[in-house]
């Protein structure tokens, strides 16, 4: 029985090659599509998940209250955690994690400025699951100047060299830190991420001997392991007396009001904003989810209409089988076992298709999402079980409607396509396109606001403009100086952070239109007074630093237009010459530049404060001609090597460095547009199935048109006009629903595009255009074929 299941079906298919054709090519590409989304959405909520300690692990966050706003810290002060281990049963261990991207590293001639170091507290083995392959978990970072190295950065200093007992000189000072760990590569999908891991005990009792007891300095992340059964909301609750306890005076004194929240170790990655950033998104993890379900769902939708529409051409073999015996139960398992086995072929080909297209759809993504498809046996479990469930579900439906046709209706030839089987088709189509219309607007809505990104006003100039790291070195000024001779050079500054770089909050007073100190914590510029006019900052009031003024090196600030409002001004003249306390500074503002963006479009531009600092900048800019930059890099790497020759020459251009903070934006914009285009060539691919078989049904009327003078435009027009009603229909349902998810999704943009109507109008007619050619190609061919033909085909 099942060898006569297998033939009728095999021979079934191969009968209508076209049809198969188009169903299994759409269910194959369909599959791709959505498994390699599953892999992408696994991925990232797979992130920390491989540390067995995970559901116990949580950071501590702060919020700081002052009298001018709340700022949602990454991690509490210093002391925090150390107090917390000690005055709290619950905590099992702390570590603290500072990150340390200028770490000047040297070994005999090899030096680097390794840009992925942390610092961590000596627990941070016995906490997290990165893999020790030599050194003691316990030890490996209890004394200070200990540093531990993953695998591969161990060979970059060492070569084929043990590493453990060696030393390796650190920071510009040349401290010798002894080599107590090599660890396997952090893996991808880890949100703490580093290539070498010092002893916190170095700062904490070499660098800075207070910094655990300081609890108004802010630095450092922080990890909380609690022990088995730990209510963390009740600890949570603990924590106001505990830091009135503490820290109440100070928190007073500063007017700056810290609270403590837990976050769960697995929610920090993708769920947290702390900082003002975040790492992943949880949005575009539920996009791509149901972007999954979209294609697969216009795959099965596919695979029902075109098993449904050829339901009249099967209509006499389900009524001579019935004649001869056949049961009802009997025939809806041949047409299931038709569907699974359709299903089954097109799971077969995804597979090697996913195989061919994993390597570039992992450079797409930014990251290694799989090293192959064949090392993950278990999703292509999944894979063919899910193909099992399509089959099935898919071919249900087809299943139940051919095996109930009646034999006398059908052998007597008066059988017709019921108008609930036209409905369903109907339904399904407006389901496919409606979905479809919703992938091309977003992805229209995803394109504007990438360029609105790319290619707003910065209120600074980024252009050819080269960043050296000279990680704070005294020779750094003789150095810059050196490059005015250099012919390419336009100008250089110096400066302790550029747009788009991490720089500190300082705790401010400034004097606000009352005529108060009002406390505040500002982000902070330390420049030279070459650096405002190197990158075209225009000022709104007041002056920018100057040489010829004195008192600039210790007594001047300039703000920006948001800070100024932030201190009750309404006009921006108003703020010059009021007063400032600053790190141990006082003195006067001396003007306001306008507000540029110096954090990503994402986010709202921040006050900020600028001083003259020569100590504090570790940045030196240079404005370069864009003729001969080669020559002029190399140039000046020569001046570099003869005044600073214990350091790597490390630098970058200031536009690549800014544009990187939208490059994971940049990315989901592409997987979209690609997986959109996947969804509407599968819609496209059901639309021909049905505008082939609509022909084919119509092929007589045609015939009878043509001798009764019917030309061929209007022929053209008969066919298509029912399909495009009903791209207008699915127009009408999707444009709302896409509308409101995407203004969701732009909500995540501080600066972003107004959802124009034009934008549905351009979906819409992108929709109607792709309908009428896919519609049209069937038709054309129709409607220029000779009538004779046409009526002999009946």
């Amino acid at each position: 029985m099942i060898k006569n299941y297998l033939k009728i079906a095999f021979r079934n298919l191969w009968k209508h090659k076209a049809f198969t054709t188009i169903n299994i090519l759409g269910l194959c590409v369909g599959i791709t599509a959505s498994f390699l989304i599953l892999l992408y959405v696994s991925f990232e909520l797979s992130y920390d998940s491989f540390h067995s300690k995970a559901d116990r692990i949580y950071r501590i966050v702060c919020d700081i209250k002052t009298p001018t706003e709340v700022i949602n810290a990454g991690g509490p002060a210093w002391a925090v955690a150390p107090n917390v281990k000690q005055e709290f049963p619950e905590v099992e261990a702390f570590v603290r994690i500072a990150g340390d991207d200028d770490l000047l590293m040297r070994n005999g001639d090899i030096k680097f400025q390794q840009k992925d170091a942390m610092w961590a507290d000596s627990a941070f083995f016995d906490v997290f699951d990165y893999k020790l392959i030599k050194g003691d978990r316990r030890t490996a970072l209890k004394e200070p100047i200990s540093i531990v190295f993953t695998k591969s950065t161990a060979k970059k200093y060492f070569g084929d060299k043990d590493p453990m007992g060696q030393t390796i000189l650190i920071t510009g000072e040349g401290f010798p830190a002894k080599v107590t760990g090599v660890m396997e590569d952090m893996p991808e999908n880890s949100q703490i991420k580093g290539d070498v891991v010092l002893s916190m005990s170095t700062i904490t009792q070499k660098f800075n001997a207070s910094l655990d007891s300081q609890w108004g300095n802010y630095g450092a992340q922080a990890y909380l392991l609690l022990k088995a059964n730990t209510n963390a909301k009740s600890l949570e609750k603990k924590f106001p007396d505990f830091l009135e306890r503490r820290n109440g005076t100070e928190m007073k004194q500063n007017q700056m009001y810290a609270t403590l929240f837990l976050e769960k170790l697995k929610d920090v990655y993708l769920r947290s904003t702390r900082n003002g950033s975040k790492t992943g998104n949880i949005n575009n993890v539920y996009i791509f989810s149901v972007v999954a379900i979209f294609i697969l769902l216009i795959a099965c939708i596919n695979f029902i209409n075109l098993a449904t529409a050829r339901s009249a051409e099967r209509a006499k073999e389900v009524g001579l089988r019935k004649v001869v015996g056949a049961e009802k139960s009997q025939l809806a398992r041949q047409f299931l076992g038709e569907s699974v086995i359709l299903t089954l072929i097109a799971v077969i080909l995804s597979v090697g298709l996913t195989a061919l297209l994993l390597p570039m759809f992992n450079q797409l993504a930014g990251k290694t999402i799989s090293s192959g498809i064949f090392s993950q046996p278990l999703y292509l479990a999944y894979l063919l079980a899910g193909a099992i469930i399509i089959g099935i579900v898919a071919g249900i439906y087809p299943a139940i409607v051919l095996s109930s046709f009646t034999p006398v209706t059908v052998l007597k030839g008066k059988f017709s396509t019921s108008m609930k089987g036209i409905l369903l088709r109907k339904g399904l189509v407006v389901s496919q396109f409606a979905i479809s219309i919703a992938l091309i607007i977003g992805t229209i809505i995803v394109y504007l606001q990438m360029n609105h990104m790319r290619s707003s006003d910065l209120g600074f100039n980024k252009d050819q403009l080269l960043v050296i790291n000279s990680g704070g070195d005294p020779a750094k000024q003789s150095f810059k100086e050196s490059l005015r001779s250099i012919p390419g050079v336009k100008s250089t500054a110096t400066t302790s952070s550029v747009p788009g770089g991490n720089n500190p909050g300082a705790y401010s007073e400034i004097e606000n239109k009352q005529g108060d100190l009002q406390i505040a914590n500002l982000d902070l510029y330390f420049v030279d007074f070459d650096f405002i006019p190197q990158l075209d900052i225009k000022m709104v009031a007041g002056r920018p630093f100057s040489r010829d003024f004195g008192t600039d090196t210790t007594q001047a600030m300039v703000l920006n237009e948001a800070a100024v409002k932030l201190f009750g001004y309404t006009k921006p003249e108003e703020a010059i010459g009021r007063r400032f306390k600053q790190w141990g500074r006082e003195g006067k503002i001396i003007g306001v530049a306008k507000d540029f963006h110096f954090r990503s479009l994402q986010q709202q531009i921040k006050p900020l404060s600028m001083r003259i600092e020569p100590n504090g900048t570790q940045l030196i800019t240079v404005r370069l001609n864009a003729d001969n930059l080669s020559s002029t890099i190399s140039s000046i790497q020569g001046n570099w090597n003869k005044a600073v020759p214990n350091r790597p020459f490390d630098y970058y251009f200031l536009d690549e460095f800014f544009d990187k903070q939208y490059r994971a934006e940049e990315r989901f914009g592409k997987l979209f547009l690609n997986f959109a285009v996947i969804a509407i060539f599968i819609s496209c691919l059901g639309l021909l199935g049905l505008a082939s078989y609509s022909t084919m049904q119509r092929t007589r009327e045609i015939g009878v048109r043509k001798v009764m003078g019917a030309s061929v435009a209007s022929i053209i027009n008969l066919l298509s006009k029912d399909f495009l009603k009903l791209v207008l229909i699915s127009f009408v349902i999707a444009a709302p629903l896409a509308g409101y998810i995407m203004y969701q999704w732009l909500k995540d943009f501080a600066f972003r595009i107004n959802i124009s109507w034009w934008i549905f109008g351009a979906a819409g007619i992108i929709a109607l255009f792709i309908a009428i050619v896919t519609v049209s190609f069937q038709a054309v061919k129709a409607a220029v074929v000779n009538p004779v033909k046409s009526l002999r085909s009946e």
